[in-house]
């Protein structure tokens, strides 16, 4: 059973998300990034017990909130992770940090 926070997003070309930067949640702390795939992803969030949620950077107190509670949708083009699916931009996580320029 394991807590990840979601803070950022990759893209191809087309503009589609192809990976995902998650934290592990500790008792204590919270872990760098780590660069997933979005089958990887998939997987860890269809494990039995495992959660995760967007983590997202707070421009005015220059600190992370967590967000939305993510789960994984099938959807016509294979499954993928979502937010909330209430018709807001966060839906599709494509409002977290692009990460293509930061980190390749």
């Amino acid at each position: 059973m394991a807590k990840y926070r979601i803070s950022g997003v990759w893209k191809n070309s087309s503009n589609v998300i192809t990976h995902y930067a998650f934290h592990t949640v500790n008792e204590n702390n919270t872990s760098r990034a780590s660069k997933k795939t979005k089958d990887e992803a998939v997987k860890l969030l269809e494990t039995a017990g495992n959660s995760a949620t967007t983590w997202v950077w707070n421009y005015n107190r220059c600190g992370w909130d967590i967000g939305e509670n993510v789960t994984v949708v099938n959807g016509s083009n294979g499954k993928y992770l979502r937010s909330n699916p209430d018709k807001k931009e966060t839906n599709n996580l494509e409002h977290l940090i692009d990460f293509d320029w930061i980190a390749p």
